[in-house]
């Protein structure tokens, strides 16, 4: 305000100095030698046109800066009510609050003290008699009492692991009688509800004397089949039980985490023999292994990170395994756990050089290392190299059937790009709608050649209704109970079989290297129909 008035009495003063600069111009003329063009009539109205002009500006800024203050003003006011409702309100949730809670303490102390009298009237009732007295309760304040509920719920609370367990008594039964093959079976008969038994797992190998042996027990069978490892993978059972060996290890270390010394040195000797065992299996993998999804490679290091024997392995070893599991979700725990985190670099650049990006990018977020390698350009990446390796004209087909098997492979790294966009939150960095309005038109040309094929077909014909036609006659028709093939009750059925909603582009070369003895090893350079964001089970198997 003190600006604006010094402002003002400026404006106001330019009248006294117009005045002055008219006499002295005055005098000017008297003393000028020459006739000058300039009118003291023409300065005095520039500057008379000048004073008018501030003055307007003047006022306009007065008019706004008073506008602006009962903005500010109203503004503060509508603030403050705001507070004093909240505040209002915060008061009134805060005395609901403890009248609830008053209520709730003074109904425990009421019921407790009930209880208590209930119980003590029946030996006082007794001493009564005998004495010929009236029965003697004995009184506690109620916050003795609520005291004295906590107490009871702090005791009922250490006994919620045995509670917990004997939701499945059988479980810890077989535990407590370290029967390895029943446990095998038990969790074959309970797959429906392996989320629930799984969590009942290591409370379970509590009961038992040797929890870590149990375990090793139970790997007797992974390697029990005689053949080809593409056989092995058209068992469900082997498959089913090599999951439960790898969730039996997993919970095992889940129970380590709370508990010492169970793996003693003799547990280490046994599982090192194991790991000896299976080394030499891990060379001749089939195509899961080349697809980031093997069981075996995943088993052995599981069993390593489990029994805490990876110290009796070459590192390097360690290492090549790493490609061979990219797509469990239990990887990344699994490189730590065998001190391989500062290896995660050379593995990421194993994966980019098979044209594995999304697996590369899944680990790069794990190891925070996506400064190094760029999410967003590895995907872009993956999307220009997928089209690359599925184009019809690097093999001279451009047959309908070979552009549908472009176009599905395009639409399944889509798919799987999308997927691990909305997995790490990458929208800002890399839009989704031109990939899915691109996934929208292939899945469209999809279905229009799918009903175009289906109108193609030649229809049978249809006997007439009169009876007469090409049908045969059937004279004597028995229900045939074996009409339907009976289904055989698998151990592990395949219910078991991996989930598979996102699938990369399919292997064009099925060439399968050495993973093992030998410094240099390659993956498979395409994905298999797999997970985008890391392989998982389907809901029944958690591991």
């Amino acid at each position: 305000m003190e600006d604006t008035h010094s402002v003002a009495t400026l404006i106001e003063s330019t009248t006294s100095k117009i005045q002055q600069l008219q006499k002295a111009f005055a005098e000017l003329e008297s003393h000028r030698a020459l006739t000058l063009n300039l009118k003291w009539k023409q300065l005095e109205e520039h500057f008379h046109g000048l004073e008018k002009s501030l003055k307007r500006r003047f006022t306009e800024l007065e008019d706004q800066e008073k506008e602006y203050e009962t903005k500010t003003t109203e503004a503060w006011e509508i603030l403050e009510k705001r507070e004093a409702a909240v505040v209002a309100k915060e008061h009134a949730s805060l005395e609901r609050l403890q009248e609830k809670r008053d209520s709730a303490v003074s109904a425990i102390a009421n019921a407790i003290q009930k209880h208590r009298k209930v119980s003590a009237m029946e030996p006082a009732a007794a001493t009564s008699e005998d004495q010929g007295g009236a029965p003697f309760v004995e009184e506690k304040p109620p916050d003795a009492m609520v005291a004295e509920s906590n107490s009871d719920d702090v005791k009922k609370s250490s006994e919620n692991e045995n509670v917990e367990v004997m939701s499945y008594p059988q479980l810890l039964k077989l535990c407590e009688d370290m029967d390895s093959e029943g446990l095998h079976k038990f969790i074959s008969d309970n797959r429906k509800n392996l989320a629930a038994v799984r969590e009942e797992i290591p409370i379970a190998l509590k009961a038992a004397t040797d929890p870590a042996s149990l375990v090793l027990d139970s790997l007797n069978g992974f390697y029990c089949m005689e053949g080809s490892n593409l056989d092995a993978k058209k068992d469900a059972n082997l498959l089913g039980l090599r999951r439960t060996c790898i969730m039996l290890m997993e919970c095992l270390s889940t129970l380590l985490s709370s508990a010492s010394n169970i793996i003693t040195e003799n547990i280490k000797e046994r599982a090192r023999d194991i790991a000896e065992e299976w080394k030499p299996k891990l060379d001749d993998l089939d195509v899961d292994a080349n697809n980031g999804n093997s069981l075996e490679a995943h088993a052995f290091l599981q069993l390593l990170a489990t029994f805490g024997v990876d110290s009796d392995f070459e590192q390097e070893d360690l290492q090549k395994l790493i490609p061979m599991v990219s797509r469990r979700r239990q990887t990344a725990d699994l490189c730590r756990s065998l001190g391989l985190s500062e290896k995660m670099p050379g593995v990421i650049n194993v994966l980019l050089n098979n044209g594995r990006q999304i697996d590369a990018v899944n680990l790069a977020f794990e190891f925070e290392l996506t400064k190094q390698f760029s999410p967003v350009s590895l995907l872009k990446s993956y999307l220009i190299e997928a089209k690359k390796v599925s184009s019809p004209v690097k093999s001279g087909n451009t047959s309908p059937s070979a552009q549908n098997e472009v176009n599905e492979r395009e639409l399944t790294a889509l798919k799987a790009v999308i997927k691990c966009i909305e997995d790490h939150k990458l929208e800002e960095q890399y839009p989704l709608d031109p990939l899915q309005k691109r996934v929208l038109l292939l899945e469209k040309a999809k279905a229009d050649k799918k009903r175009a094929t289906e109108v193609a077909k030649p229809q049978p014909k249809r006997p007439r209704a009169n009876g007469v036609g090409h049908a045969p006659r059937v004279t004597n028709v028995v229900a045939d109970k074996n009409f339907y093939a009976r289904v055989t009750d698998n151990r592990y059925p395949p219910q078991y079989m991996y989930d598979r909603p996102y699938a990369y582009p399919a292997p064009t070369d099925n060439q399968f290297p050495s993973h093992l003895g030998s410094a240099a090893y390659t993956v498979s350079p395409a994905h298999g129909n797999f997970f985008g964001n890391g392989f998982q089970y389907q809901a029944p198997y958690l591991h």
